[in-house]
């Protein structure tokens, strides 16, 4: 895996909201990280985290305040030429978390998973756009009696199945998935993720997962970063967070995690952790390498003290 180049590199990259003279939130604050092409990278954190935040401007809805964003061997994050932000807009896509919300509820299904192809002028003729959407749908679990009826007409998790196959019809390489599942009923969420983890399989599209249900994350994910207030914290593969995590905040978020054995969730101990009393100050740590691809945001002593 160390040896492929990454589809995504994120370097340092700042997000900062400036509320007025005196006051400027900092959402994003410094975040590293790299997907490899056909892999989950899973990003978890309490909400106000920041996960959105860079979701939102690695797809470039938001200008990034500093950093660069590398896709596909293009830095993206500076001013964008045509050639670009075309490449950008087509090989990359976005699943919002509000299935409802992000559908235009004037427009028949058809028209809202082409409108990409519209766009770009990606087919020649009526029927060639009508045979993609119909393919997608296929992929989806939607049938075609389904592309002309409107969003009112169907159910969350069918919604957002329609979501997903406006993404999938560009053939990205990428996907940023924010809080895909979180507005779906349990059994729903399970199926909308197998779709996803599917649809993977066939297509090789790589994912960024943001969600904030661990065990979601654990099952969709090969590697995982853990986001507290604007700060990745730690970053591995899900193995390595999941049993062996070093950073005070990543193993009190896996102490939260209810047990399905009764037994065993009685004698669950949920480890609290409070940044302002912790003595833990992120702007000071740099990415401290473990083993593998795992790393901590810590200065030396903090690391040596958590590993003791």
């Amino acid at each position: 895996m160390e040896q492929r180049k990454p589809l995504l590199t994120v370097n340092n990259l700042k997000q900062y909201f400036r509320i007025n003279r005196k006051f400027t939130v900092k959402a994003v604050d410094g975040v590293t990280f790299e997907i490899f092409p056909g892999e989950t990278y899973g990003l978890v954190g309490e909400s106000g985290s920041g996960k959105s935040t860079i979701g939102r401007s690695i797809i470039r809805l938001y200008e990034p305040t500093s950093g660069e964003v590398i896709f596909d061997g293009t830095n993206i994050s500076g001013k964008l030429s045509v050639k670009e932000t075309q490449h950008l807009r087509t090989k990359m896509q976005m699943i919002f978390q509000d299935p409802m919300a992000c559908l235009n509820p004037r427009k028949k299904v058809i028209d809202i998973i082409a409108q990409g192809l519209d766009i770009h002028h990606l087919y020649h003729s009526k029927e060639e756009r009508t045979k993609k959407v119909y393919e997608i749908l296929d992929m989806v679990g939607l049938s075609h009696e389904h592309a002309n009826r409107y969003p009112h007409q169907f159910s969350g998790g069918q919604r957002q199945r329609i979501g997903i196959a406006r993404a999938l019809i560009m053939n990205p390489d990428l996907i940023i998935a924010d809080e895909a599942i979180s507005a779906l009923d349990v059994s729903i969420q399970a199926q909308v993720v197998n779709l996803m983890k599917d649809i993977q399989k066939k297509t090789n599209t790589a994912y960024l997962f943001i969600a904030h249900d661990l065990s979601m994350v654990k099952y969709i994910s090969d590697r995982i970063g853990v986001l507290h207030l604007g700060h990745l914290v730690e970053t591995g593969t899900k193995d390595e967070i999941f049993n062996n995590p070093i950073h005070p905040y990543t193993k009190s978020l896996l102490s939260a995690i209810p047990q399905p054995n009764p037994n065993a969730e009685k004698k669950r101990i949920a480890v609290s952790y409070e940044y302002s009393t912790s003595g833990i100050d992120y702007t000071k740590g740099v990415h401290q390498h473990i083993d593998g691809l795992h790393y901590v945001l810590a200065t030396k002593e903090e690391l040596e003290n958590w590993t003791k």
